[in-house]
C-alpha cells in the first residue's frame, strides 16, 4: 500500500520520472530582487563554498526567506517551519520531479524525519559561521516546502562552509545535522545511495562525538529503512538494526513512545516482505497497540499500521480479520485523506481480492470498480495501480468465462502499461500472456500465436536466450504450433525450451521437463514416429511417476498416451494394460464420475470390440453410459455417442430389439445437440456371421 506500510507488496510497483521544474522558486525569488551586483543566484562550481557571496542584501534575503517573509510564487505558499520541533515533510508538496512513491514516504512515519530544525544566530556568531546558519535554514524553507532536491544543493552549501570552519563540539553538532537532513532530502528525492552515505557519516559522529542515544536510535533506524527499500539483500542485518534501534530507544523512553511504535511497524514490513506473515501480524499488533495509545485513534499512523495488520491477515487467509481492517482504514483515511486518494483506491481493490478469492464475484467487481473509479481521480488514467486494477478486472471476468469483457480489460490495463512502464517490463509480459491465454481459450490459435510470439521478443531482450522464462513460452508457442499441425514447428520449439530447461535446472528430474517431454511424445506421435514418441512418454513418465507418485492424475494422462502409441503399432495386449492402469489412476486422483474416466473406459470398449471381444466391450461401453447418464442427465451428446456405440455392439451380436432401442435414442439426441451428427452403424459383416454361421462368429 505504501512505504510506511506493508502493503506495498500488493501494489503495483511504482516508477520514477525526473521533471524538476519548478523545485527553483525561491531561488528564483531570490534572484530576482531588485538592486545591486551581488550574485544571489547558485552556480555551477566544484566549491560550493564560493558559490555564493553574502552581500547584506543578499544576506536579509536569506533571513527573510527562512522566516517566511519572501513572497514564493502561488503554488509555493506555505511558510517554512522554524519550530525547534521535527519538521515531517509536507505530504502534498513537490509534486515536480517526484512519483507517487516517493510521496507514499512523505505521509506515513517511517522514522525518516528532518534532524535539528534551524541553526540561530548568537554571539559566537562571526562572519564564516554566520553563511553556515543561513545556508542550512534555506536547506530547511526547501525542505518544509517539500523541495527536496533545492534542499540539498543549500545543505551542500552550508557542509562546504562549515568545512572552513574551527573544530569544534559546535562544528560537530551542525555537521551532523547537515549530514542528518542530507539523508533525509536525498531519501526523499529518490537518491538512496546518498542518502545512505549521509546518514553512515552522521552515525559517525555521532558514536564519535557521544552525542546520545536518541539521535544513534533515529540514525540506525533510518540506515535499516534505507537497506529495507534497497532490495533486502541482507534481511537479518537490517532486522539487526532495527532491533538494536528498538533496544536504544527502550533504554531511554521505555516501552511507550511514538518512535518505539514505528520500529515495529518497519519491523512488520520487513517480516512481510519475507513472508513471514505471523511475524509480521505480532509486530503490527504491538506498533498499533502503541501506536492507539501515543497518537490516538484519529492519526493516519494508526490507520497505515491497521492496513498493515489486515494485509498480513489477508496474506494468511484470515479473510474475516483482514476485512475488518481494510474496513477500518477507509473509515479513518477518509477522514484524513479524502474520498479520492491512492491508498483508498488500493485498499478498495484489496478488498475486491477477497470477494474475488471468496468466489463472491459480484462484491469482487463492485470493489474493483470503486478501486478504478477512486485511483483515476486521485492518480490519473495513466498509472500503474490503474492498470493493476484493469487487470483485476480481466481476471474476474476471465473466471466468470466473460472472455469477451475480460479481454477488453486485459487490453486496457495493457495499453496503460505500454505507455507508462519500460518496455520489457514484467507487468507488460504477464498482461500479453493473460491475453493469449483468452485467444487459446477462444479458440483462435493464431492469434494466440502471435500474441505468445510478442511475448517471446520482450523475454529474449529483458531476460537472454537461455532463461527459464524463454523456456516457459516456448512451450506455449509450440503447443500453439502443434494445435495448428505445425508438427514440424512444433517440434524444434519444444526441443529448444527441453535445451533450455536442462541447461538450467541440470537435471531431468523436473515436471516441467517431464511435461515438455510428453508435448513432444505427442508430436512424434502425429508425426507417425511411433518408437520415438514412445521414448519420449517413457521419460515422461518415469519423471513424473518419481515426483508425483504413482497415482498422480499427470501420470495417468501419460499413461494414456503411452496406450495410444501402442494402439497404432497393432500391440493390442498391452494397449489394453496400459489402459487398464489408466483407467485405475483416473479413478483414484479423479473420482469415478469424472469425464476421464468416462472417455478411458469408451476406449477400453472399442479395443476389446476390434479384438471381437464383445461381452467385454459391452460392458466397459454400458458402464460409461451409466457414468454419462447420472453426470450429464439422459438428454446430453455424451449419452448418445455411447448408445450408437452400445447399438453397435448389439448389431454385431445379432440382438436387434436392443440394437433398436439404442439407436433411436442416439439419434433423438443427435438430432437434439449435434445437428449435422449422423448414427456411425458398423457391424453389417459380424451381424451376416452370426446369422449364417453362428458356431463360427467367437471365433471370427
Amino acid at each position: 500500500l505504501n512505504v510506511g506500510t506493508a502493503g506495498e507488496q500488493r501494489a503495483t510497483k511504482r516508477f520514477c520520472s525526473d521533471d524538476d521544474d519548478a523545485s527553483n522558486d525561491a531561488v528564483d525569488t531570490l534572484s530576482s530582487t531588485p538592486g545591486g551586483d551581488e550574485k544571489s543566484e547558485l552556480q555551477t562550481s566544484s566549491d560550493h563554498s564560493t558559490a555564493l557571496e553574502l552581500s547584506p542584501r543578499t544576506e536579509r534575503a536569506l533571513v527573510s526567506f527562512c522566516t517566511g517573509n519572501v513572497h514564493v510564487t502561488a503554488s509555493r505558499t506555505s511558510t517554512t517551519n522554524l519550530s525547534t520541533q521535527p519538521v515531517k515533510s509536507n505530504p502534498g508538496s513537490d509534486h515536480h520531479g517526484t512519483n507517487s512513491y516517493i510521496h507514499q514516504r512523505q505521509e506515513y512515519d517511517e522514522g525518516m524525519h528532518s534532524y535539528i530544525p534551524a541553526l540561530f544566530m548568537d554571539s559566537d556568531t562571526n562572519d564564516l559561521t554566520r553563511p553556515v546558519s543561513l545556508f542550512f535554514n534555506v536547506g530547511l524553507g526547501h525542505v518544509a516546502r517539500g523541495q527536496y532536491k533545492e534542499a540539498c544543493r543549500w545543505f551542500e552549501l552550508s557542509r562546504a562552509r562549515l568545512n572552513k570552519c574551527r573544530s569544534s563540539v559546535k562544528a560537530a553538532q551542525i555537521s551532523l545535522s547537515i549530514h542528518y537532513n542530507l539523508g533525509h532530502c536525498y531519501y526523499h528525492s529518490g537518491q538512496n545511495d546518498k542518502a545512505m552515505s549521509s546518514y553512515q557519516q552522521a552515525l559517525a559522529l555521532i558514536q564519535e562525538q557521544k552525542f546520545g542515544m536518541a539521535q544513534e536510535a533515529a540514525c540506525i533506524n533510518c540506515i535499516a529503512v534505507l537497506l529495507f527499500h534497497k532490495g533486502l539483500q541482507e534481511p537479518q542485518t537490517v532486522l539487526g538494526l532495527f532491533q538494536h534501534s528498538l533496544a536504544l530507544y527502550k533504554e531511554l523512553e521505555g516501552d511507550k513512545s511514538v518512535e518505539i511504535a514505528t520500529i515495529l511497524n518497519n519491523i512488520g514490513r520487513l517480516h512481510y516482505v519475507q513472508t513471514q506473515y505471523d511475524s509480521a501480524k505480532m509486530a503490527y499488533s504491538e506498533s498499533l497497540k502503541l501506536r492507539r495509545q501515543v497518537l490516538g485513534d484519529e492519526s493516519i499512523d494508526v490507520a497505515a499500521t491497521i492496513c498493515n495488520k489486515g494485509q498480513a491477515h489477508h496474506q494468511l487467509s484470515e479473510f474475516d480479520e483482514a476485512m475488518d481492517c481494510y474496513k477500518e482504514f477507509l473509515s479513518l483515511a477518509r477522514k484524513i485523506l479524502g474520498p479520492h486518494h491512492r491508498d483508498i483506491a488500493i485498499v478498495h481493490k484489496c478488498i475486491g481480492e477477497i470477494y474475488h478469492e471468496q468466489k463472491d464475484v459480484e462484491s469482487a467487481r463492485a470493489m474493483y470498480e470503486k478501486a478504478l473509479q477512486v485511483g483515476k481521480v486521485a492518480l490519473g488514467k495513466q498509472h500503474p495501480e490503474i492498470a493493476s486494477t484493469l487487470n483485476k478486472l480481466g481476471n474476474l471476468y476471465f473466471e466468470m468465462e466473460d472472455l469477451d469483457t475480460a479481454l477488453k480489460y486485459y487490453k486496457e490495463g495493457l495499453k496503460v502499461e505500454q505507455d507508462i512502464l519500460e518496455k520489457c517490463h514484467p507487468h507488460i509480459i504477464v498482461t500479453l500472456m493473460n491475453i493469449a491465454q483468452i485467444h487459446r481459450h477462444r479458440g483462435n490459435v493464431a492469434s494466440a500465436l502471435a500474441t505468445y510470439g510478442q511475448v517471446h521478443i520482450l523475454q529474449l531482450e529483458s531476460r537472454g536466450p537461455n532463461s527459464i522464462e524463454v523456456a516457459i513460452v516456448l512451450s506455449n508457442i509450440g503447443l500453439m504450433e502443434y494445435q495448428l499441425q505445425s508438427y514440424e514447428s512444433a517440434f524444434d520449439t519444444f526441443q529448444e525450451a527441453l535445451r533450455i530447461q536442462r541447461d538450467v535446472y541440470g537435471t531431468d528430474d523436473r515436471l516441467e521437463i517431464a511435461s515438455t517431454l510428453n508435448l513432444i511424445g505427442l508430436v512424434l506421435f502425429n508425426q507417425k514416429i511411433y518408437e520415438l514418441a514412445k521414448g519420449c512418454f517413457n521419460d515422461s513418465l518415469r519423471i513424473r511417476s518419481k515426483i508425483l507418485g504413482p497415482d498422480s492424475r499427470d501420470v495417468a494422462i501419460v499413461w494414456y498416451n503411452i496406450a495410444s502409441t501402442y494402439l497404432e503399432t497393432g500391440d493390442d495386449d498391452r494397449v489394453v494394460q496400459y489402459y487398464e492402469e489408466t483407467l485405475r489412476v483416473e479413478r483414484l486422483s479423479l473420482g469415478e464420475k469424472h469425464q476421464d474416466v468416462i472417455l478411458t473406459l469408451q476406449h477400453l470398449g472399442l479395443v476389446h470390440q476390434q479384438r471381437g471381444e464383445l461381452d467385454k466391450a459391452k460392458s466397459y461401453f454400458a458402464e460409461a453410459l451409466e457414468i454419462s447418464r447420472e453426470k450429464y442427465g439422459n438428454s446430453h451428446s455424451v449419452v448418445g455417442s455411447l448408445l450408437n456405440l452400445l447399438g453397435n455392439i448389439h448389431l454385431q451380436q445379432a440382438d436387434l430389439p436392443q440394437m433398436m432401442e439404442c439407436y433411436i435414442e442416439a439419434s433423438r439426441l443427435y438430432r437434439d445437440w449435434r445437428p449435422n451428427q449422423t448414427l456411425v452403424i458398423a457391424g453389417y459383416n459380424f451381424y451376416g456371421l452370426r446369422k449364417l454361421h453362428p458356431n463360427s462368429a467367437p471365433a471370427a
